[in-house]
């Protein structure tokens, strides 16, 4: 996509930028201890976020303290920021030269656009899986043992690859096909090979773009259950447009709205049940959006 195409009213893909890059370290922990989001710790948290694709404003005046080992989905129309506000946590906006981001958005008490951060650090204990399942061109071992090799945390290699299958719900499926091409998946499978691959290198929270959207009512369940379950030992924050989909599997939901304006943020079950804003229920109840 060019940079004259990315507009407020679009959402910029972008790839998986894990690479050799990767070897660089930086401390991305230092600073104030979280804060709190009702009775959890807030792990990450947007102050007075706004971001820009050259003189397009994408997100507007954003405040969101998302609390640990949770599920928070991110819901709304097209266009509305959510994907733009999801890329701003593990700086992944840094790939796209119109994208500009002012205020603070925080890592444990981090900012993370600190000068002193390194964003390829920073990816390592922010993990993101994309909409579409993008395993590399190379066997299911070596597509979860890849980030592993790249950090040099090669003891017990085989130990860490089992674990992480078997976390993401595929060891079974694939423990006699491991040399295999992760190409040859179905593509239920292949996203949750992404999802071993990024949970293998233990980030502490997972990002997860539409995840289930190109996937088949099957593969959508299994996602789900998968998301539920990582919950218990990840922050895991999702976008996506199905607003059934967020009710079934989230504990916190993020409404933004045309704009980039973060409309409501509360309980799910209140959200969807009674939410304090008349946007907000007219767009649950589809009578915009």
């Amino acid at each position: 996509m060019s940079q004259e195409n990315m507009t407020s009213n679009e959402e910029v893909e972008t790839d998986d930028p894990t690479n050799d890059e990767m070897l660089l370290e930086t401390d991305v922990t230092a600073g104030l201890s979280g804060s709190t989001a009702g009775d959890a710790r807030a792990v990450v948290e947007a102050r007075d976020v706004n971001v820009f694709y050259n003189d397009d404003q994408a997100l507007q005046n954003i405040d969101l303290a998302i609390p640990e080992k949770q599920v928070t989905a991110l819901i709304g129309p097209s266009g509305c920021g959510k994907s733009t506000f999801l890329r701003c946590i593990n700086r992944m906006n840094d790939l796209i030269d119109a994208a500009r981001v002012e205020g603070e958005l925080l890592l444990d008490g981090k900012n993370v656009y600190d000068n002193d951060v390194d964003p390829v650090a920073l990816r390592r204990r922010v993990g993101m899986v994309f909409q579409h399942p993008n395993p590399f061109p190379k066997s299911i071992y070596d597509n979860v043992a890849y980030g592993l090799k790249i950090q040099g945390k090669t003891d017990n290699m085989d130990e860490k690859v089992e674990n992480a299958l078997k976390a993401a719900a595929l060891w079974e499926e694939v423990k006699d096909r491991l040399d295999e091409s992760g190409l040859e998946l179905s593509g239920g499978q292949q996203q949750r090979l992404c999802i071993a691959r990024a949970i293998a290198v233990d980030p502490e929270v997972i990002l997860m773009d539409e995840p289930a959207s190109a996937l088949d009512p099957v593969a959508t369940s299994q996602i789900e259950d998968l998301i539920e379950e990582l919950s218990e030992k990840y922050t895991v924050i999702i976008v996506t447009h199905n607003m059934q989909q967020a009710a079934r599997i989230s504990d916190k939901t993020a409404v933004f709205l045309t704009g980039g304006e973060l409309v409501e943020f509360d309980d799910t079950n209140k959200i969807f049940e009674n939410p304090e804003s008349q946007r907000v229920e007219d767009y649950i109840t589809g009578k915009f959006g």
